[in-house]
């Protein structure tokens, strides 16, 4: 037996921290990078590196504590056992279906607790390099230049207009398409335009659009 407020932080630990965002970070580059089992990203590096900041530097720091577990633990039962696990078939590409319905929970709380407390959201790099790669996903090409399909989304086919006339291999096609996406507080929980992280995710954006290949070359600059 326990109590409501417990189960909530225990749920917040989850969703806003320790589970459901390395989930969100790794199937939108694990699609990206051509994978179809969460198993085998975890063997990719450059992946596991951008989850272990996501939620050991990143999101400890705000973790909501149930206090009858530790969310350090929980991370680190998450990130050497269950992520790997092979008898958990899961796949990436189930897990970005509705992505820009959990935005605002899986990353946009973290975002604010940042802001509420008085850290620099200048510090975050997984986060803004998540959403970077979220909306680099939704041009619908892989990191080989490659037509990619897009899980469902209700929000689909409207951010895929908003992104229209963005080409891999032309960076300059980019004039500011994502702003709007950004600015979105239905999607993110707040107004990223009107943070510091609008020029670390724009900048992240461009650099994936660069061509083939750009995607691993900023997961790995970063």
């Amino acid at each position: 037996m326990t109590t409501r407020d417990i189960v909530d932080k225990a749920e917040k630990m989850k969703v806003n921290t320790c589970l459901n965002p390395l989930h969100t970070a790794m199937s939108v580059y694990g699609c990206l990078l051509g994978y179809t089992l969460v198993c085998d990203i975890m063997r990719d590096s450059d992946i596991v590196s951008l989850i272990r900041r996501l939620g050991y530097v990143e999101g400890l720091p705000v973790v909501v504590d149930p206090g009858i577990l530790s969310p350090e633990k929980f991370l680190d039962e998450v990130m050497e056992q269950r992520l790997p696990n092979p008898s958990i078939p899961d796949t990436p590409q189930r897990i970005t279906t509705d992505t820009s319905q959990v935005m605002s929970i899986r990353f946009g709380e973290t975002i604010k607790s940042y802001i509420a407390q008085g850290r620099d959201p200048n510090t975050l790099i997984s986060i803004p390099l998540t959403i970077a790669g979220w909306l680099r996903y939704l041009l619908a090409v892989d990191d080989a230049g490659k037509p990619m399909e897009v899980s469902s989304d209700p929000l689909k086919d409207e951010l895929q207009m908003q992104l229209a006339g963005i080409e891999l291999g032309k960076p300059d096609s980019y004039h500011g398409q994502i702003r709007p996406i950004l600015a979105n507080v239905g999607i993110f929980g707040l107004d990223l335009s009107r943070t510091p992280l609008l020029d670390t995710i724009e900048t992240m954006f461009v650099e994936e659009l660069t061509g083939p290949g750009a995607v691993r070359a900023t997961l790995k600059k970063y």
